[in-house]
């Protein structure tokens, strides 16, 4: 598993939430809320300049998420999947 954090990531990149950092337990009710939940898989529309806040496309809606609630989560790089419609 890797230590990828959602502000290394590029604006367009997928990514799966692999689960919570031990460090930021308090965010974990929070984020599951949101549909944050392991195996969700995610697109980075925007990130500020210093990373703070950072807005993602997931389960059908756009989300922003603050430095501290996007560094609560462990993710790991998703592979582009081929929508069938379009091929």
């Amino acid at each position: 598993m890797s230590n990828l954090r959602l502000r290394d990531l590029a604006v367009g990149s997928r990514g799966r939430i692999t689960g919570f950092a031990e460090s930021a337990q308090h965010y974990k009710r929070q984020l599951l809320a949101m549909g944050l939940t392991p195996g969700t898989e995610f697109t980075v529309l925007r990130l500020a300049p210093m990373g703070d806040p950072v807005e993602l496309h997931v389960r059908g809606f756009d989300l922003t998420l603050r430095k501290a609630e996007a560094d609560a989560l462990k993710i790991e790089h998703a592979e582009s999947k081929t929508d069938p419609q379009t091929v």
